[in-house]
């Protein structure tokens, strides 16, 4: 195939074979110039055929110049941080994905591995980059049809007798759909020879092969235009056209009709289909449940006479039960002394209470409404102001002194005076929410993300950050000479006044969600509703307390005169009480309607609260 007055042939495009892979003419990417000829042409960064043709392909030239993508001839060689580092090439739909890297979108959806070669991170998009998008777009290169592949540099390069334009990539669509120099066909027949889209006009002029409008109604006239029209004046056909073309519109308007009433016989025959293979299970259907009422009619008989042995058995055992609990043969497991009931309820947040914190007589709590609130627990028992400063979910909240310090997801620690209620203070703790607070030897603790920050408790100055922790730190709290961090199965030692770590104690069970510090042990709540016991002097762990059949968000600890007991909070909307005399659930309390997310003590009471919106008090 040549071009009209010359000589050079018309260029198409090869592609490898369907069970081969495309590789790169450089492994760089980089554009290159080779002497073809007497010629300098620029090379692109595009894929190298296959060496073995394809045979008897039936794909023309046009529907192989439209992929674009195997032609891309740039004018002058792209910067190299435009070329991803997955497949080597100039950006396609670049993409961030989670490590803050940019890859072709295609590139991150293929990768068998799907981590990232340069941090070995999971590769998880994030968002398109928009910018580099706009760089790519801003590459100027040859139109594909002013290129032509070049069997000896194994690669497309610049043909100067074709297409001369040079456009900027996000142009490329609508200059090459409109091209000139773009491969057609001739609409009269096929075995007119291929042609280019600027010659199409002239061609059609002299086509020899233009067929009358009439030729379905058996016209079979071929010639020129200009025959075709001395042709029409005695076509026997023209004089009957609009007889045709009404004939031809209910023609197709009684296939429209036929095709619909296909559709609709095909959807019935379907539908009959479905309803004769109901019916037929639900014959089968009736005849197994009839075998089985007729089966187990004799079984229910005989389970009616074991249940009756049952409950004589049952009752026989209670009455033991009962008999012990008088005689006091289960001290310390059950003391009747030590049971706790709910005395009230406060009512008052319009979402979740995640945190609590007691001073004295004052409860404070903090919500999914952003408010503190505080309640009087000596004689009113009822909120005696609403705090409002924080612009997300209040998270966490301690007291030293005479101040309150919030925590919340807007990433921020506020610090109010608790005799005025007042904000007096503001810190920028964090970049992520602030999950949990303590304060300890004049020091405050924040935990967050993989970080916990100390703060000097007067003057709020950033002493330190204490890393290499692995995950959400959830839990904090604090002796004279420890504190104690919960991050991912792991609970971490810190030296308080050295603040470096000196323990790690692993846990089974996920992430942990709480820690509570009794006079000798240490117990951490855990996201598989588990609560492990270390022993406090020497780290050695104890016991693993079952029970609870969700999360453990919280954990109180209570001296009664009976022995110590630790409360735990869940996500199962239960509280229990454990004796840690001999590590049993001596009590479970089951009152909130949703998860019970936080514990605070008081004054020998127990203060819950949850999901639910409420805050319940325990005595």
């Amino acid at each position: 195939m040549t071009m009209p007055g010359s000589s050079q042939p018309i260029p198409y495009l090869k592609y490898a074979d369907d069970d081969e892979d495309a590789v790169f003419l450089n492994q760089n990417n980089l554009a290159i110039s080779a002497e073809v000829g007497e010629k300098t042409v620029a090379l692109g960064s595009y894929l190298m055929p296959s060496s073995r043709s394809r045979k008897n392909s039936n794909i023309s030239s046009r529907s192989i110049m439209e992929e674009e993508n195997e032609v891309l001839v740039f004018v002058d060689s792209p910067n190299r941080k435009l070329f991803c580092r997955l497949c080597e090439r100039v950006f396609k739909d670049p993409v961030i994905v989670s490590c803050g890297h940019t890859y072709c979108k295609a590139c991150v959806q293929s990768r068998s591995d799907g981590t990232c070669p340069v941090d070995e991170e999971k590769l998880v998009v994030i968002v398109a980059n928009i910018a580099v998008s706009e760089q790519i777009g801003e590459l100027m290169i040859h139109c594909k049809y002013g290129c032509y592949y070049d069997e000896k540099l194994k690669s497309y390069v610049a043909d100067p007798t074709r297409c001369p334009v040079k456009i900027r990539m996000s142009h490329r669509k609508d200059h090459e759909s409109d091209c000139d120099y773009m491969p057609v066909e001739c609409p009269n027949n096929a075995g007119c020879p291929p042609l280019l889209k600027k010659d199409l006009e002239d061609h059609l002029r002299s086509c020899n092969n233009v067929n009358c409008p009439y030729k379905k109604y058996s016209c079979d006239f071929i010639g020129t235009q200009e025959e075709l029209e001395e042709h029409l004046k005695s076509c026997r056909f023209e004089g009957m056209k609009e007889f045709l073309q009404r004939i031809d519109e209910k023609v197709n308007d009684l296939q429209m009709h036929l095709n619909q009433k296909d559709q609709e016989i095909e959807f019935l025959r379907s539908m009959l289909g479905r309803l004769s293979e109901r019916l037929e299970n639900m014959e089968k259907s009736v005849d197994i449940k009839l075998e089985l009422v007729e089966r187990n009619q004799s079984k229910i008989m005989d389970e009616i006479l074991d249940n009756r042995k049952d409950i004589s058995a049952l009752t026989e055992e209670m009455s033991h039960i009962n008999m012990r609990i008088n005689l006091g043969a289960t001290a310390g497991a059950y003391d009747p002394i030590s049971m706790f009931k709910c005395k009230g309820t406060f009512v008052g947040h319009l979402g979740p209470v995640w945190c609590l914190c007691a001073m004295g007589d004052n409860l404070f709590s903090g919500s999914t409404d952003k408010t503190i609130k505080v309640w009087d627990t000596s004689s009113s028992y009822k909120c005696v102001k609403t705090m409002e400063g924080h612009t997300g979910i209040v998270l966490a909240l301690c007291t030293y002194g005479n101040k309150l310090f919030s925590g919340s997801q807007d990433c921020n620690i506020i610090v109010w005076n608790v005799d005025t209620y007042e904000s007096s203070h503001i810190i920028k703790a964090h970049d992520n929410p602030v999950c949990t607070l303590v304060a300890a030897s004049n020091m405050l603790f924040s935990g967050s993300l993989k970080v916990i920050r100390v703060y000097d408790v007067h003057t709020y100055e950033l002493k330190k950050e204490l890393t290499g922790l692995n995950h959400w730190v959830r839990a904090l709290a604090a002796t004279n000479e420890y504190l104690l961090s919960g991050s991912y199965q792991t609970v971490k030692v810190w030296n308080i006044n050295t603040l470096e770590c000196v323990r790690d104690l692993e846990t089974s069970g996920g992430s942990v969600y709480s820690i509570a510090i009794t006079n000798h042990h240490i117990l951490c709540g855990t996201y598989e509703n588990c609560i492990h016991v270390w022993e406090l002097n020497n780290f050695n762990q104890l016991e693993t307390l079952m029970g609870h059949s969700g999360t453990v968000y919280a954990l109180a600890v209570l001296h009664t005169a009976s022995g110590t007991k630790v409360f735990s909070a869940s996500y199962d909307r239960s509280l229990r009480v454990w004796s840690m005399d001999n590590m049993i659930c001596t009590q479970t309390l089951v009152r909130h309607q949703g998860s019970v997310a936080c514990l605070a003590v008081s004054r020998g009471r127990i203060f819950s609260g949850a999901v639910d919106s409420t805050v319940k008090v325990w005595q």
